[in-house]
């Protein structure tokens, strides 16, 4: 008896880490979520309907009455409009990940979760991973719908990359807020609305869309400090497109520092509250 269990003993798998275990379930639960989105490929259809009714609708529509830099010309618009167009796209992506969370919540997945001996945050990160994956996915339909309607990049593709780098680093930092409202709220739908209404200040009172110089004189300081606005910034620097804003505000004059400063700070602060919030609402 003695030897069969000094043999059991022998096989017994070595526990892992905290964070060797953590980074195993989380890439577990992203490929369950990803897997999951590829069999319901109306999800990743109509995510891309909207961000290319957004450039079809502003560069025809707004594209000839806008003045970017002196000049009213379409081209120049659709040039500065893309910038934002890529970020407001990566940011609305929280919407699909809250109510993602509050469905699995509603339905009971996630006590199924808690009964299996994984890390706790791993729910939370993989289900943000995976809604990561799908924004990239996203990003490079849109960017390819830009180049057909004349937006171009003129700093070579290594800047290029970089900002494709800030604006995923930013709707990754969206998600955790996303994950928060899904946990708290009691329906899918709920978390929908609740991840859509703030959304739409936050990205409309920036320079996304138009200059901030244009606004009212109290409404700029919001926008130029608003972390959306830093993103949007730092892309037109690295794609070279037109309507970079000249103000003093820090964030308008070291944007990629400021756009990678904020998004660490949101992850830092909506993870923490998402993970004490699963613990709490699954309790």
């Amino acid at each position: 008896m003695t030897a069969v269990t000094d043999a059991a003993e022998v096989r017994a798998p070595r526990p892992r880490g905290g964070l060797a275990q953590s980074v195993t379930d989380s890439l577990v639960v992203a490929k369950r979520n990803l897997i999951r989105m590829a069999r319901i490929p109306e999800m990743i259809i109509f995510g891309l309907i909207q961000p290319i009714m957004f450039v079809v609708l502003f560069s025809y529509v707004f594209g000839g009455s806008m003045m970017i830099g002196g000049s009213t010309s379409p081209a120049d618009y659709r040039n500065f409009l893309m910038a934002g167009i890529f970020a407001q796209t990566v940011t609305f992506a929280t919407a699909g990940a809250g109510a993602g969370i509050a469905d699995d919540m509603h339905k009971g997945l996630i006590d199924r979760f808690r009964s299996l001996p994984m890390a706790r945050g791993a729910v939370l990160t993989g289900r943000t991973l995976a809604d990561l994956v799908q924004t990239a996915l996203t990003v490079v339909v849109l960017a390819i719908v830009a180049l057909l309607v004349g937006w171009r990049i003129h700093e070579g593709l290594a800047k290029a990359l970089a900002a494709f780098g800030l604006l995923l680093f930013l709707g990754y930092a969206f998600s955790w807020i996303g994950a928060l409202i899904g946990l708290s709220v009691r329906t899918p739908e709920a978390a929908t609305s609740g991840g859509l209404i703030w959304l739409f200040p936050v990205t409309f009172i920036s320079n996304a869309f138009v200059p901030t110089e244009n606004m009212a004189g109290w409404l700029q300081p919001i926008a130029e400090w608003n972390p959306f606005s830093a993103t949007v910034q730092a892309c037109r620097e690295l794609f070279g497109n037109p309507g970079v804003s000249t103000s003093d505000a820090w964030p308008m004059q070291h944007p990629v520092w400021a756009s990678l400063l904020w998004s660490a700070v949101i992850i830092l602060v909506f993870r923490t509250l998402a993970v004490r919030k699963y613990r709490s609402a699954t309790a």
